[in-house]
């Protein structure tokens, strides 16, 4: 068996996408392509692809030791879109959202109830650039500073910085890191925070 018939073997078994595994290694959806399709022989970042895919370096290169690493442990996170994100107001659990999800790997000891999100649109740039993905956590409250997902004005989710007015998290400020948006204020439309970043998943990108 040849190293793009296990990776593509493994992803399967683990019911990832490609863009799943890309995001968890920090990698393309191109670059993953390329391993399956055989022409990538070597790739450079083989053990983030290893941890992505929960087996041994040598394993996916070779074919050789054991296949999963036993030692860590790790779950999916699924990504849901804005719409999705926002309707977390209003449920309980993620499972009880309706669509179909894609599923990046995370640490076993993340919470529950989190989830992913892919950055779209520049409201962000230059720091999360689009098709990055953000993890989140609801359990958490922001502090000053921390990036965090809202539902914005009763529709769907918005990731900002936090900036509170005050103590507490009752009035606060959602700010853009691209000045050419407007800061949202929660005393001006409705926001609620839905959940604080806790990884930030960069993508290599082609200059």
């Amino acid at each position: 068996m040849s190293l793009a018939a296990r990776f593509k073997a493994r992803r399967i078994d683990l019911n990832l996408t490609q863009v799943g595994v890309a995001a968890a290694a920090g990698v393309s959806q191109q670059a993953i392509e390329s391993i399956e399709s055989g022409r990538t022989k070597r790739p450079r970042n083989l053990l983030d692809l290893a941890k992505a895919l929960n087996c041994s370096p040598d394993w996916l290169l070779n074919g050789k030791n054991v296949m999963p690493l036993a030692e860590i442990s790790t779950r999916r996170i699924p990504i849901l879109s804005y719409v999705q994100a926002g309707a977390l107001t209003e449920v309980s659990e993620i499972t009880t959202i309706e669509g179909n999800y894609e599923y990046v790997l995370a640490d076993a000891d993340i919470t529950e109830n989190a989830f992913a999100l892919r950055i779209d649109g520049d409201s962000m740039m230059p720091e999360f650039q689009p098709g990055d993905i953000v993890i989140i956590d609801p359990e958490l409250t922001p502090a000053p500073g921390e990036f965090v997902v809202a539902k914005n004005n009763g529709y769907d989710a918005t990731f900002k910085k936090f900036r509170p007015l005050g103590i507490g998290i009752c009035s606060f400020e959602l700010v853009p890191l691209n000045p050419d948006y407007p800061v949202l204020r929660s005393a001006d439309i409705d926001l609620q925070i839905i959940g604080v970043m806790i990884e930030h998943r960069i993508f290599r990108r082609k200059r």
